[in-house]
């Protein structure tokens, strides 16, 4: 069965204050005190409003930025990804927003000075917009599927 995400209006009833903020409004967090930052723990991240996979944490890396950074968003099997990147001129400068596809929460940026190895890309997400599922509980949690990201030859098939 395939789950359908969407902006759930209780969830962003329920958002804290910087969370709405950030997902609704287009805020950013102060670096370095965002919740998800340095979790180096094995998991999955979803939107805090539609709850769509967005990140895994093999995917996490440390860009010395002060927010949870990225290589890559997941792919789902069918080759869509669960976020969007549309042209952000606010602060006078030209950049790349990475918002939610179902749930249009605003995550953060992608910029182009991420890891060349792992393909150049950095996104820089928002802990407020994202909610941790460990590893541990993906089954539980109904994210079973996303198990597999955290083998070795389902690595290679994401690249």
């Amino acid at each position: 069965m395939t789950r359908q995400y969407n902006k759930n209006p209780a969830a962003v009833d329920a958002l804290s204050p910087e969370q709405y903020h950030v997902t609704q409004k287009n805020g950013t967090e102060r670096p370095f005190t965002g919740e998800y930052w340095d979790n180096h723990e094995p998991g999955i991240y979803v939107d805090v409003v539609s709850g769509e996979p967005l990140f895994a944490s093999v995917d996490k890396f440390e860009s010395g930025s002060g927010w949870p950074s990225f290589t890559q968003p997941i792919r789902e099997p069918d080759g869509t990804r669960n976020v969007f990147e549309k042209r952000d001129f606010s602060h006078l400068m030209m950049r790349t927003e990475v918002r939610s596809t179902h749930g249009d929460s605003h995550l953060g940026h992608v910029f182009k000075d991420g890891p060349r190895d792992r393909g150049g890309l950095r996104y820089c997400i928002n802990s407020a917009a994202l909610r941790f599922v460990h590893l541990d509980d993906l089954e539980a949690e109904g994210y079973g599927q996303y198990r597999g990201l955290f083998t070795e030859p389902a690595r290679e098939e994401q690249a």
